[in-house]
């Protein structure tokens, strides 16, 4: 069963059909939509600030998300896909955006609409990623702008995937095997 604990008076709020893996961790002022997923290892640390996740949103294994102190939150819109090993650190993420594996945001950064950052790359404080386009390296610098149409189709069968991938955990055959 996922760690879900309060801090300073905040206690995590999980929408309707949200899958929290079993060792993740929810902590403090943090409000998850409806039909997440929150997958293995990954921590949310709503402990110094607050942290938004819209409806529909993946935040896949392994993913650190957390703030500073009175001065940055994280707002992630709807269907967004947070790949494997990501750091976000005080930034927003805008609908139907898609994180790369092992990609890091840092504080005040904000990733368009649809727009796409590549697995790896490093955004920067302050940076403004605009909606439709791919942001790619360390630091990360704009590649190319893509259909933004295309990008949020492409986003939303990653959510949707996701959203069945959880499902299976609910099934019977999913059980700890060690039981």
């Amino acid at each position: 069963m996922a760690l879900i604990k309060s801090v300073r008076g905040f206690v995590p709020e999980i929408g309707e059909n949200t899958f929290l893996a079993d060792n993740a961790t929810i902590i403090g002022d943090v409000k998850i939509g409806r039909d997440c997923s929150i997958w293995f290892n990954t921590v949310l640390r709503g402990d110094v600030n607050s942290i938004r996740i819209g409806n529909g949103v993946n935040i896949q294994d392994g993913s650190v998300l957390h703030t500073l102190y009175q001065k940055s939150t994280i707002e992630i819109g709807d269907h967004v896909s947070v790949g494997h090993n990501v750091t976000i650190h005080g930034a927003c993420v805008k609908d139907y955006a898609l994180i790369g594996m092992g990609a890091t945001l840092l504080d005040h950064a904000v990733v368009g609409e649809g727009a796409i950052v590549a697995a790896g790359a490093l955004v920067l404080s302050n940076t403004i990623i605009e909606p439709g386009t791919v942001w790619a390296g360390v630091p990360a610098k704009f590649v190319k702008k893509v259909d933004p149409e295309q990008a949020k189709e492409l986003n939303q069968k990653i959510a949707h995937n996701y959203l069945m991938y959880s499902s299976w955990y609910k099934e019977p055959d999913s059980r700890n095997i060690s039981e």
